[in-house]
């Protein structure tokens, strides 16, 4: 048996590794990044990440082909789920102040490969994502020359047929990606003040295209002559509330900012909650506008609002709005090109991936080498893919951090205090009661019955509770046998059931009738069960003491809202395409090779484990004949990257 135990060791050991999370610092305020970004910066750099490309397209898309004018509750849907993960983020972003955005909140609850493999996940999906709005950002500015840069491109340069390459190099998307990477170089603020004039510019244009808009409106194309609000019924809303989820995905700039905001306790949340309401807010009324103004069933689905204006008879407002889109794609650009080297920084800077891409430029404090290699890798994407097949892709990744991040939440927040742990990261200690007399420095004489009482109350609830991670002593007569695991543990196999059990009820909630067959009253029975074992989860998680006193922002409701967030996410992640799952995959398992080739071994954690510590040991005879056993333990040395000095320790044994 003992044999067996010394042979599965390594394994063990190795496992260990695999899950091992971040260690913070005392002091997570302190970086080599300038700390210059405030509330408003931030939620300008969240409603630019939010409001692009999607105002302009995808409301007259999901409108004409999805939802008709209901179009304007699958946004508010929308909106709200976002904001459950939104809040997550915002927790995360204000008690962890650190760059990385989601790579960073798995990695200091969940473990390592999570974390990586998150991370990696996050870097093609800014990839893409910035390299397609540069690609729309182009074909918009082509449109209103009359396609005059793609006919002189492929007429003159070069064309090709090829699947998943573009029919022609987009010189224009490579080579505004290119101005914005400089742009972003220069530093944080420039890259801010950059922001901050197209976001102004894109803003004046909504509210000239909402005044505009009311009064040019038609309450008749909502009526039933057009097809009603609601053409397409619940089904359609419901469809068109996960097409239009993907608007909010920006918001996650926010977090991303944390390392280089003055405050990010307090501005981080404020500018979270701002911002989303702001994109909200304006998706809604624009969409209200646009199926206004002209009816639902005859909308151009590529340029809806400056067709709406057109077909009014006021074709010069579609210049307008043709300005307010370019500038909403370049905020929208720079929150890509802001945000993926920062990932790439925090990655880095922990010694998972390559260490070149953590080093900051001494004068303007941002990882130069980051933005730059992979701002060329995104403009070489937008050169010569065709990134309509590769689009849905963002879908996932950006699904998947959202459902790791809830989950970190519900670890953390239940998380045992550590002896040795920053105060940013868990709850200060718990506050001991004292009364009137003690606050005011001397010892009195309780004035009244009514304070005595409150005292002994605050010291009986003082007593009653728990460290976090542990049983809620009102729970005790009930579960007495959940006392019986270490603290934290129950809710960590708690958050693993749930994501299960939400996986499992999604599946047969997604493909039970079509894909699996299965009949309606074992859809039903499966259904209930998996619905029983989520439910049964959150409640065993519940029941445990949370962290105390947390001076930062907290999301309210844990675990619901956090459940929540995961069982939606899984949902949405489950209507994919097989083959966006298919590419999910092989991108994987590229990132699984990066880490086990270099990031295991790099680790900033893996150098902070203990060295295995060998053995001498030496056998003496003395002149009574008694045996004495010297046994040395060999310290490795402080080279070596332990930073333990040599030494020993003798241990003797007569026998």
């Amino acid at each position: 048996m003992v044999s067996r135990l010394r042979s599965c060791a390594p394994v063990i050991r190795f496992c260990q590794k695999l899950n091992r999370v971040k260690t913070l610092e005392d002091d997570m305020m302190e970086t080599s990044l300038k700390r210059c970004l405030t509330t408003v910066d931030l939620t300008l750099l969240g409603i630019g990440g939010m409001v692009g490309s999607g105002l302009y397209v995808l409301t007259g898309t999901v409108a004409k082909e999805t939802a008709g004018p209901a179009v304007v509750i699958s946004f508010l849907l929308a909106g709200l789920a976002s904001l459950l993960a939104a809040f997550c983020y915002a927790e995360f972003g204000a008690r962890v102040p650190k760059t990385g955005s989601a790579y960073m909140f798995t990695y200091i609850s969940v473990g390592e490969i999570w974390a990586f493999l998150i991370g990696w996940n996050v870097i093609l999906e800014y990839m893409i994502g910035g390299a397609a709005v540069a690609r729309a950002w182009s074909g918009y500015l082509d449109s209103i020359c009359n396609h005059t840069i793609k006919n002189f491109t492929e007429t003159h340069i070069v064309s090709w047929h090829v699947p998943f390459i573009a029919h022609y190099p987009d010189l224009l998307a490579a080579g505004i990606l290119l101005v914005a990477t400089v742009f972003v170089s220069f530093g944080v603020r420039v890259s801010s003040w950059l922001n901050h004039v197209f976001s102004a510019v894109s803003m004046v244009v909504i509210l000239f295209i909402l005044i505009f808009g009311f009064v040019l409106a038609k309450p008749v194309n909502w009526s039933m002559q057009e097809g009603g609000f609601a053409p397409y019924g619940m089904s359609g809303i419901l469809a068109g509330t996960a097409t239009c989820f993907y608007a909010f995905v920006g918001f996650d700039v926010i977090a991303a900012s944390s390392e280089e905001t003055k405050d990010p306790q307090k501005a981080i949340p404020i500018a979270t909650a701002v911002s989303l309401g702001m994109a909200t807010g304006a998706y809604i009324l624009v969409s209200t506008v646009l199926t206004l103004m002209v009816p639902w069933h005859t909308l151009d689905p590529e340029s809806a609002l400056s067709d709406a204006f057109y077909r009014r008879g006021y074709s010069w407002a579609g210049f307008i709005v043709a300005i307010g889109s370019i500038c909403a794609m370049n905020t929208v650009l720079l929150s890509s090109l802001f945000s993926l080297p920062r990932i790439v920084y925090a990655m880095a800077e922990d010694g998972l991936f390559f260490q070149v891409f953590a080093r900051v430029h001494p004068v303007t404090k941002v990882p130069v080498i980051a933005i730059v290699v992979f701002g060329i890798l995104m403009a070489i994407l937008a050169l010569i893919f065709d990134l309509e097949a590769l689009v849905q892709f963002l879908s996932i990744g950006t699904l998947l951090a959202y459902t790791f991040v809830a989950a970190s939440v519900i670890v953390l927040r239940f998380q045992p205090n550590k002896p040795n742990s920053s105060p940013s990261a868990t709850q200060p200690p718990a506050p001991q009661p004292s009364s009137p007399a003690q606050d005011s420095g001397e010892l009195k004489e309780y004035e009244s019955f009514s304070e005595k009482l409150q005292l002994v109350e605050m010291q009986k609830k003082a007593k009653e509770r728990r460290e976090p991670g542990q049983l809620r002593t009102v729970f005790d007569p009930y579960l007495k046998f959940l006392n019986a695991f270490e603290p934290g543990e129950v809710v960590t196999i708690s958050v693993v059931s749930m994501v299960v059990c939400a996986i499992c009820m999604c599946i047969i909630l997604v493909f039970g009738t079509n894909q699996l067959q299965l009949p309606l009253w074992s859809v039903c029975l499966l259904a209930v069960l998996c619905g029983t074992g989520y439910l049964l989860s959150l409640f065993f998680i519940w029941v445990h003491e949370q962290q105390h006193i947390i001076k930062t922002f907290q999301v309210p409701l844990v675990p619901l809202i956090p459940g929540l967030s995961i069982l939606m996410n899984v949902f949405l992640m489950l209507k994919l395409s097989a083959m966006t799952w298919i590419r999910f995959s092989v991108w994987l398992l590229v990132g699984l090779l990066v880490y086990f080739g270099y990031g295991i071994w790099h680790s900033k954690e893996n150098l902070r484990e203990p060295k295995p510590h060998s053995v001498a040991a030496h056998y003496v005879v003395l002149p009574s004949g008694s045996l004495v056993e010297t046994v040395q333990t060999v310290q490795p040395d402080p080279q070596e990257g332990t930073g333990l000095g040599k030494g020993s320790k003798e241990e003797k044994a007569t026998r």
